[in-house]
């Protein structure tokens, strides 16, 4: 299983981006989908999580800021962020449970710049 995220850049503070994650490789189902992300010297963290039932949770850091849409096709995840802060700057990563698994991403750079 790969996935493949996508959409990272640059903007600046109290700007948008959109993040997208495929999973590729498997016929069966993610359970759940999530976005975590890493700032330098700092650990990872919990973004936001989708289950293959809808719902949907978010860090208390992006509430009410980030987004994700409901309906993405099979085993891909899409992350809307806006009113975006400096402090939303880290690498952030998509990662994808199927059947007892976890498979991670390789990451995409976001930087907001004050």
């Amino acid at each position: 299983v790969q996935l493949q995220a996508s959409g990272g850049g640059l903007v600046q503070s109290g700007g948008s981006l959109k993040l997208s994650c495929a999973a590729s490789g498997s016929i069966l189902t993610a359970n759940l989908m999530a976005w975590y992300r890493q700032a330098p010297g700092k650990q990872r963290e919990l973004v936001a999580t989708i289950t293959n039932g809808g719902t949907i949770n978010y860090a208390d850091s992006v509430k009410g800021r980030f987004t994700i849409p409901k309906g993405n096709a099979k085993n891909t995840v899409s992350l809307h962020m806006s009113s975006l802060k400096p402090e939303d700057t880290a690498v952030y990563y998509c990662n994808a449970v199927i059947g007892i698994v976890g498979y991670w991403g390789r990451g995409t750079q976001v930087t907001v710049s004050s």
